[in-house]
């Protein structure tokens, strides 16, 4: 079984091989190709992942790879994690939109329509690529921004998914709360990629999440960085990123006070290309912890596993909407539970959705819908329509200000925008 990794010299990547090397009976993987157009980094990474998989004792080879075409041949997954512009790009989607009172965040708000600017165009390219040389294979995506990325391939007529880690991170969060397997623990997750809610958490059958709010509230909210009398008075768990809407302005203004993510990122992966440059390294390094994106390697080995095995189980994912959300069109990208099989996922039926979370779900739904138009079509018009339909953003001037600054600070991604 062989699986591609697009992106593959990301510094986060053995935190994924670590991911195979303990899962290797869910997942039989014979052969990893790693592909990026970085030739050193991807080098780097390579080797790490062969002496962690040594290590281990498991037999998969591992292959660099700096084009497409000939990492994908032959693969029966393709997981696309890359970053289009690196952490240079990101510091700009962060810092950027903060000049103008928005909030900078690379997934959401104008720093998220940004990356979609720049990301759509190349994962289509890839994904054509893969469907010549792979045609038989389920491209999985983890590149952000998730549900806007996903809705691109799926428009495009490719057999993709789309995948986010939050979901997981609950689940195993909770699990630990309650010294229980995760297993056992199902989660009501409704949403959007990164606008998503968990409306109830159940144990064995029965909901058990007003028990945890009750005995572990502040905890969990401090981890969602949202009041615990919030969580409590909704009687869900908002995620992380929900954050960014419902404190907006108390973000801005810690934004404007700390260093961006961004830097400290980019910090990190010089210490940790460091370490993959020993050759003595075969270990998960520690540091890796906090790069972020956590339990996406297990997320990612299940996904792919029920998809190539057909298993048929539950597990969250950026699927198609048809009749799940009656308030959104079919062809919207949602992200909730689904049956996952060897013929895609069918999302699980849910609770109506109560309108103090679906009028948020509609109106950023909307927006995506707009920003993969500006991505496909391009156009400062189409980039400023999608920053006033985003409720982050949404006033004439502000949008017509941002979309300029936008599209100027990313020329060198946007052929459109150069001509």
């Amino acid at each position: 079984m062989k699986l591609a990794v697009v992106g593959g010299g990301s510094t986060y990547t053995p935190e994924l091989i670590d991911g195979f090397a303990r899962l290797r009976d869910t997942l039989p993987l014979t052969e990893i190709a790693l592909i990026d157009p970085d030739e050193r980094r991807v080098s780097l990474v390579a080797g790490m992942a062969r002496r962690m998989l040594a290590r281990a004792g498991h037999p998969a080879v591992v292959r660099a790879h700096t084009g497409v075409e000939e990492g994908v041949a032959g693969a029966q997954a393709v997981l696309l994690q890359l970053r289009v512009g690196g952490q240079a790009a990101r510091e700009v989607d962060e810092t950027l939109p903060l000049d103008c009172g928005c909030v900078g965040q690379e997934t959401v708000g104008a720093g998220g329509l940004a990356k979609a600017l720049r990301t759509v165009p190349v994962v289509l390219d890839i994904a054509a690529a893969a469907a010549e040389h792979a045609p038989d294979a389920w491209i999985v995506d983890f590149t952000n921004p998730v549900g806007i990325v996903t809705k691109a391939l799926l428009d495009a007529g490719h057999r993709a998914i789309g995948l986010c880690n939050v979901a997981i991170g609950f689940q195993r969060r909770f699990a630990k709360r309650l010294g229980v397997a995760p297993e056992r623990l199902s989660l009501g997750h409704i949403g959007l990629n990164h606008l998503t809610w968990e409306r109830s958490v159940h144990l064995d059958g029965a909901d058990v999440l007003p028990a945890l709010l009750a005995e572990h509230g502040q905890d969990i909210a401090d981890e969602v960085g949202l009041p615990v009398e919030l969580l409590r008075r909704l009687g869900a768990v908002p995620s992380y990123y929900l954050r960014y809407f419902y404190e907006h302005d108390r973000v801005v203004e810690e934004q404007r006070t700390k260093p961006s993510r961004a830097a400290e990122v980019a910090a990190m992966e010089s210490a940790l290309l460091e370490i993959y440059a020993d050759p003595a390294s075969d270990t998960k390094p520690e540091l890796l912890e906090k790069r972020g994106g956590a339990f996406y390697s297990e997320a990612a080995v299940a996904l792919i596993a029920s998809l190539l095995g057909d298993r048929g189980d539950a597990q969250v994912v950026n699927v198609r909407n048809g009749t799940t959300l009656p308030f959104l069109p079919p062809e919207a990208v949602i992200e909730v539970p689904a049956v996952v099989t060897g013929d895609g996922a069918i999302p699980l039926p849910v609770a109506p959705v109560e309108p103090l979370y679906a009028g948020l779900i509609a109106h950023v739904s909307a927006y995506e819908s707009l920003a993969l138009d500006a991505a496909l079509h391009g156009g400062v018009g189409r980039v400023e329509d999608a920053l006033l339909a985003n409720p982050l953003i949404g006033q004439a001037s502000l949008s017509a200000d941002l979309a300029a600054r936008l599209v100027a600070a990313n020329a060198a991604h946007l052929p459109w925008a150069r001509t």
